[in-house]
């Protein structure tokens, strides 16, 4: 096998490597005004260690991949055309009102309780560019009012006098009947084609988004015409990179629902946080080959901190309708929580608590932290992981970057020394000791909330900064024990090689199975089961448009379910694709039941208020072959006391003095490698720091443990 992944962060951009039996990765840093420089860097630094040139292994590889967090910064920076909206007569308020907790959507919680503060997001589409169509399309799908088509070609030359850049369709019901929002699609081209106005983005909410709920259909058409130029500029220019490098096949871009596709069959919101996900789907991958049981997946690069959950077997959790940024959306995708705690997050002073503040500001990749010395001001906890003495400044992301622990230091003393009264050593220990127990308290919120114990979980620390602050996290969490997978600095590129090539497909339906009022079971099987031949259709055309071959396509069913009239909705992944029979029925109704209680408790589940499905979705993918992980139990070999290099004062928290810390090489992920805190082990892709109380076991393929004992507890 012979692959490149990448994954474009706000800070650096990964690449990850399989070229037959050898693996490599390269860093660089992400150059967001044009991202194939960072990737090319990048690259490069990788074939230097396989010994041949870049147009070489792009030549040769049978596929590149690419993960991106583009999106996402995006929406952050709030750059994006500006949007005209087309939408049924009597909704044009469904947008910019949203929902009564509108205004909560992607704020915690003491945010989301201040009500008397309360304010709602810039809109991206401002009321004065909607405008009403007259039509109406009830939810059966019958056509209750035909189209004012003159009216409408009106309203379209309106919102194209206004400067509309990109237009979005949402018309009431056309996830049932869709015949009004495509003709209005025709209507547009006839009065403004191609040679008119170029391709500006046209988008159909009901292709977008195939689920009833206007909003949230709404909103997702709304971010994908908003982040298509972005996405069709940043990545368009990644595919003439490769071919004027000489690569020749399709490029593929990693989806949010842990899945890929070719480019051409790539919605922009699908793209969104699809670097993270990437490295759930690698944690993913390595619990059921290396049978780690249930894992916790944090990935802590140079802007954000991911958390995703993978339970034992591989099973990982999905929003179906996910809040990216401050709005609701209605697509599926991989569940993740981000906090703004990477190694760039600045740190600031609460003045209402009196202590550090971690992020959720950044200071990216340009200019960076102070200690890049290029040009950043602000203290992060990258400047304060330098001052602590855990980074060597000659040999940082393998020796391009120089830090400058002068400048870390007075980045800290002139931001926070007047108010806090300590010393900028002090701050640092207080920066770290924040940035940790902030990440701890974010992985037990997810972990609790759904009714876990951290304690039954394996915590995955990747990313850059991951393995830096392995134990800090540890202690603050209270488990024993830590795992750095493989590959650990570049696990989401390495993720990002390990996805199949996948559709998702859902309609919205009322298909009661059990009716409490008449005690009838669901018996029109002829409908139900066209309607998921149908799914498997659109996902059958999207694999076959890009090349696969229709008998290694492979189909998931997955059904919304609820009891009567429940707002909670429950999510059941089924075998049985066809209904046949009521036997079927009762079948699928004991899955229900299963399903509800193992998430709500044994005895919830209410049958007596009836059973029906609210959304059909189909998952068809077409398996591609994966990254082999090994066996990773450190009691596989005997145990290996290293030799260190050196030794550096380092200042760890709750020691009042710097403690002598050994420091070792890249040598030191010899399987079976063991070695006692404190100390620093140094990659030139990322650091290990072990502190006092910890010990450090080298695994299989890089991998290492960190214990409280010397022995795992399982």
């Amino acid at each position: 096998m012979k692959r490149v992944s990448v994954d474009i962060g706000g800070t650096f951009t990964d690449c990850f490597v399989v070229w037959d039996e050898q693996t490599v990765s390269g860093k660089a840093l992400t150059t967001h005004h044009n991202l194939s420089l960072g990737f090319n860097d990048s690259l490069s630094n990788a074939c230097t260690q396989l010994g041949t040139d870049v147009s070489t292994v792009l030549r040769s590889v049978d596929s590149v991949r690419y993960a991106t967090t583009l999106g996402t910064n995006a929406l952050i920076e709030r750059k994006g055309p500006r949007i005209g909206a087309l939408v049924t007569a009597g909704f044009r308020s469904t947008i910019p009102l949203s929902r009564g907790r509108g205004y909560g959507e992607g704020l915690d919680q003491s945010r989301q309780q201040d009500i008397p503060n309360a304010d709602r997001p810039e809109p991206l589409v401002p009321i004065g560019m909607i405008r009403e169509v007259r039509e109406r399309v009830d939810y059966l799908g019958r056509i209750f009012m035909d189209m004012d088509e003159e009216h409408l070609r009106l309203q379209i030359r309106d919102l194209v006098d206004a400067s509309a850049e990109a237009l979005i369709v949402l018309l009431t019901n056309s996830v049932v009947n869709a015949k009004n929002e495509l003709r209005t699609r025709e209507i547009f081209l006839e009065e403004y084609p191609a040679h008119l106005l170029g391709s500006i983005p046209f988008l159909l909410s009901h292709q977008v988004a195939g689920r009833k709920g206007e909003y949230a259909r709404g909103t997702s058409t709304i971010m994908d015409a908003f982040l298509h130029a972005t996405m069709y500029h940043g990545l368009g220019t990644l595919e003439l990179n490769l071919r004027s490098l000489g690569y020749e096949k399709p490029m593929l871009v990693n989806h949010n629902s842990g899945g890929m596709a070719q480019l051409n069959s790539t919605d922009a919101l699908q793209t969104v946080h699809s670097g993270p996900v990437s490295g759930i789907a690698a944690s993913e991958n390595l619990t059921v080959q290396a049978g780690l049981g249930n894992i916790v997946s944090t990935d802590m690069g140079g802007t954000s901190f991911d958390i995703g959950l993978v339970v034992e077997g591989g099973v990982k959790y999905y929003d179906f309708n996910p809040v990216i940024d401050r709005w609701l959306v209605s697509i599926p995708m991989v569940h993740l929580k981000t906090l703004g705690a990477g190694g760039g997050s600045i740190a600031s002073f609460d003045r209402m608590f009196q202590t550090v503040k971690i992020g959720p500001e950044s200071a990216g990749s340009d200019p960076g932290p102070a200690c890049y010395d290029r040009g950043g001001l602000n203290p992060t906890v990258t400047d304060a992981d330098l001052l602590l003495g855990y980074l060597d400044p000659e040999n940082y992301a393998a020796g391009t970057i120089t830090l400058n622990s002068r400048r870390a230091h007075r980045s800290i003393e002139d931001a926070l020394s007047d108010d806090l009264r300590l010393s900028a050593m002090d701050i640092a220990k207080l920066i770290k000791y924040t940035a940790d127990a902030n990440m701890a308290n974010g992985i037990s919120t997810e972990l609790r909330t759904r009714g876990y114990d951290p304690a039954d979980f394996t915590m995955l620390a990747y990313g850059g900064n991951g393995p830096l602050h392995a134990c800090g996290i540890a202690n603050a969490l209270g488990v024993d024990k830590v795992l750095a997978p493989p590959f650990a600095s570049v696990f989401s590129a390495c993720g990002a090689g390990n996805m199949n090539q996948m559709h998702i497909h859902e309609m919205s339906t009322y298909t009661v199975l059990f009716d409490a009022n008449t005690k009838v079971i669901f018996d029109d099987f002829s409908s139900f089961n066209a309607n998921v031949a149908a799914l498997e259709a659109r996902g059958r055309a999207d694999l076959l448009r890009q090349g696969m071959v229709e008998a290694e396509i492979y189909y998931r069913l997955e059904l919304d379910m609820r009891y009567g009239n429940q707002r909670v909705q429950t999510a059941v992944v089924t075998e049985i694709t066809r209904l046949n029979s009521r036997m079927d029925v009762l079948r699928l109704i004991d899955q229900f039941f299963a399903r509800y209680g193992d998430r709500f408790g044994k005895g919830s589940q209410s049958p007596e208020a009836g059973v029906r499905i609210n959304t059909i979705r189909v998952c068809s993918f077409v398996k591609q072959p994966m990254m082999v992980f090994s066996d990773l139990s450190p009691d596989l070999v005997k145990p290996i006391d290293a030799t260190p290099k050196t030794t550096r004062a380092c200042h760890f928290v709750g020691h009042d003095n710097a403690v002598d810390t050994a420091v070792y090489g890249e040598s030191a992920l010899a399987e079976g490698t063991r070695i006692r805190g404190p100390a620093i082990v140094t990659t030139p892709a990322t650091t290990y720091l072990v502190e006092p109380g910890w010990t450090f076991r080298a695994a299989a393929q890089g991998a290492v443990w960190f214990l409280r004992a010397d022995e795992m507890r399982m």
